[in-house]
This record gives structure tokens, C-alpha cells and sequence, in this order.
């Protein structure tokens, strides 16, 4: 007699392993280990903190990797290589799972990860008192959970990296929380930052600064943000979002042009993570 359609093999589950890059993140790097409790492992792999990370993260139970940062995808995929198990949880110190994440990711477990090479799910991050639901901040689906097997950080950009696998992705329940600025003059250090990163990038690849980038890119990011995605439906919050990460975008062009003509040097700002 054949097998119900939904037999599973029986064995022993899938194990799985944490991992986090983190640079002075006291103040944050708590409820993400909290939340990755259930999980197998966890391996903090830290940059040089001086505020203490290192040590909370030894007082969870994590497993601490020092390694000096050479950029966010590199770094990235250097702690997927320390890990013990195949399958990944890969998050940001300033992330943290959903109760309802953790739930799916579980059941998952439970199964085996029988569905998928990879797993992605919505993250949600706070502002200013608030998450934001809608706007280019939402759903903003990240894949985080894989088989290193089967994917993991690749390429070469190292600014607004992204992991990916060779075979089925599926998406889960539940969001993934982010506190990604300490402040508003943090999102503005950040933003700099990045649209550094993101210029040397582009221009490395060949890639030019145009007076049409400069005037439409940021007008284009802020209204398909704010009008096109309901970033309006978030209040003063989603507005604010919206104008002050579409001005990121200009900035990143004008760095690109600055690149072009051997006018920039760069800042010397440490890595925000």
C-alpha cells in the first residue's frame, strides 16, 4: 500500500544554527538573541565592540567569533562558514523575530525544511515610536533561513547585500522586527554612510552619475514610496521615512559624480551594522 501524499521520512530534525555580525550593539544586540533562543546555535561573529556586545552576547550562550569587518556581504557569509549546522537563521544584531515568526520557523523545523532551499519573510521595521506597515519600509521581504548547502551571501556587492539559494524559496508567517536607527541623527550618519558604500560600488562597476539620476532617482524613490506604496498611511512617521531615505539616494549620486572627478576621499566612518 503507497504512502499517504504526506509522509514524512522519519529521522532525526534538521539543526539550526543562528548567526549575527554585530559593532557596538549593546544597547541592541539583547532581544535579537532572546528571540533566536530556540534555535540550535548561535554565533555572534563581532568587529572590534568596545561597548560590552561581546560579552552579553558570551552571557546568552552565543558562541563569539572576532573577525575585522571588511564589509557587510563578506562578513556575512564568513559567519554562515562558522556555524556548525547547515541550515541558516542569518540576522542583523539590531533584528529580532516575531513571536509568530518563531512560530513558523519552528514548524518548519518540525517538517524537516522540507519545502524549501530558502525562506524569506516580511521585516518591519520601528520609527520613531511606530512600525511601518506600508511604503518602500513594508513588506520588504528578506530571505534570511537557507541551506548553506544550497546558497548563501554571495557576489560581490557588499552594501544592501542579499543571500540567495539554487532552488525553491518560500515565504513564512510572521515579521521579522528591526530597529534600524538609535535616532534621527543616526539614520542621517547611516544614510551618508551607505550612500558612500553604494557610490564606490557603482563606480567600481563602471557605472556614472547623470543630471537626470540627480533630479529624478530621489523624486521617483519619494512618491513611489509615499503615494504609490501608502507610505502616507503610516502618518508624519511614513513621510518623514520616505523624504529622508529618498534624499539618500541623491547623495549617493552626487558621491558618484564626486567619484568620476577625484573629489571624494573617503570619511573614515567605522561600520554601522
Amino acid at each position: 500500500m503507497p504512502a499517504p501524499a504526506d509522509a514524512r521520512t522519519p529521522g532525526p530534525l534538521p539543526k539550526l544554527s543562528a548567526t549575527i555580525i554585530s559593532f557596538n550593539e549593546a544597547d541592541r544586540i539583547g532581544r535579537c538573541l532572546a528571540s533566536l533562543a530556540f534555535c540550535d546555535e548561535i554565533v555572534v561573529v563581532d568587529s572590534g565592540s568596545t561597548d560590552g556586545t561581546r560579552e552579553l552576547a558570551s552571557a546568552a550562550g552565543a558562541r563569539v567569533v572576532e573577525r575585522p569587518f571588511d564589509g557587510f556581504r563578506s562578513q556575512k557569509q564568513f559567519a554562515v562558514e562558522q556555524a556548525s549546522h547547515d541550515w541558516i537563521l542569518s540576522l542583523d544584531a539590531d533584528e529580532a523575530l516575531s513571536p509568530e515568526l518563531q512560530a513558523s520557523i519552528r514548524a518548519e523545523q518540525q517538517r524537516g525544511f522540507d519545502r524549501a532551499a530558502g525562506y524569506r519573510f516580511a521585516r518591519s521595521s520601528e520609527y520613531f515610536g511606530r512600525f511601518l506597515r506600508h511604503g518602500n519600509a513594508y513588506p520588504d521581504r528578506k530571505l534570511r533561513l537557507f541551506d548553506r548547502r544550497r546558497g548563501g551571501w554571495r557576489g560581490e556587492r557588499e552594501i544592501h547585500e542579499t543571500a540567495t539559494v539554487d532552488g525553491a524559496v518560500a515565504t513564512l508567517d510572521g515579521d521579522l522586527l528591526h530597529w534600524p536607527f538609535r535616532s534621527f541623527e543616526h539614520q542621517l550618519a547611516k544614510g551618508r554612510q551607505y550612500a558612500q558604500m553604494m557610490a564606490e560600488y557603482a563606480h567600481a562597476r563602471g557605472k556614472r552619475a547623470s543630471l537626470s539620476k540627480l533630479i529624478l532617482a530621489p523624486a521617483w524613490r519619494f512618491w513611489r514610496g509615499y503615494l504609490f506604496r501608502g507610505g502616507f498611511l503610516d502618518g508624519w512617521a511614513g513621510l518623514v521615512y520616505a523624504y529622508v531615505t529618498s534624499d539618500t539616494a541623491r547623495q549617493k549620486t552626487i558621491r558618484l559624480w564626486l567619484l568620476q572627478r577625484e573629489l571624494a576621499t573617503r570619511t573614515g566612518e567605522g561600520p554601522d551594522q
